[in-house]
């Protein structure tokens, strides 16, 4: 079987990605930013023109969502950001979980926050923040675990929006991006 790609234009980066089949009925078009300096640093740049300016701190699931958030902290000014583990550590303390289910991981997952996160969170105002919004399971996952950790949720963040929820009206994204059918 021949190759499928999708060409995106986000915050003035073109990249030509990979349609992935994930089941028998649907496929994805695969975005990966992990190692790409320049798309990680241009869409944290636009989406800081859109983010809740009273943000305090920003909070993101591990992996893919990593170097953005790194990237948005630095160029807001914020000594810190959240990231939520799929496993606990040994220096992890007094770890909080939940669980987490994604359109892109087999099965159900969990998500941790250590001791020292909760207590940067606890009482703030918290921006969730990922690559990519689709059914918005992992966007729940993050927020229960914030608000577990006391946090007050302000906003979600992502640089696409995924098949529907390019529709919703509560999230904060860059781009559209159309999900496709299997081959």
């Amino acid at each position: 079987m021949a190759k499928r790609y999708y060409d995106l234009t986000v915050a003035g980066c073109k990249r030509r990605l990979t349609i992935l089949n994930l089941n028998e009925t649907l496929a994805i078009a695969g975005f990966i930013m992990l190692g790409d300096v320049e798309l990680c640093a241009n869409c944290a740049r636009e989406l800081a023109k859109k983010i809740p300016a009273d943000t305090e701190i920003i909070m993101t699931a591990e992996t893919k969502g990593i170097p953005l958030a790194a990237e948005l902290s630095r160029q807001l000014g914020m000594p810190y950001y959240i990231t939520a583990r799929k496993s606990v550590k040994a220096y992890m303390e007094d770890p909080i979980w939940v669980e987490d289910e994604s359109i892109t991981t087999l099965g159900k997952q969990r998500l941790y926050l250590m001791n020292t996160d909760i207590e940067r969170i606890e009482g703030r105002k918290v921006l969730l923040l990922d690559d990519v919004i689709s059914t918005g399971g992992s966007m729940t996952a993050l927020g229960n675990l914030a608000e577990k950790a006391g946090a007050h949720v302000i906003g979600q963040a992502a640089v696409l929006a995924e098949g529907d929820a390019a529709k919703r009206t509560d999230i904060i994204f860059l781009e559209a991006l159309p999900l496709f059918e299997a081959e």
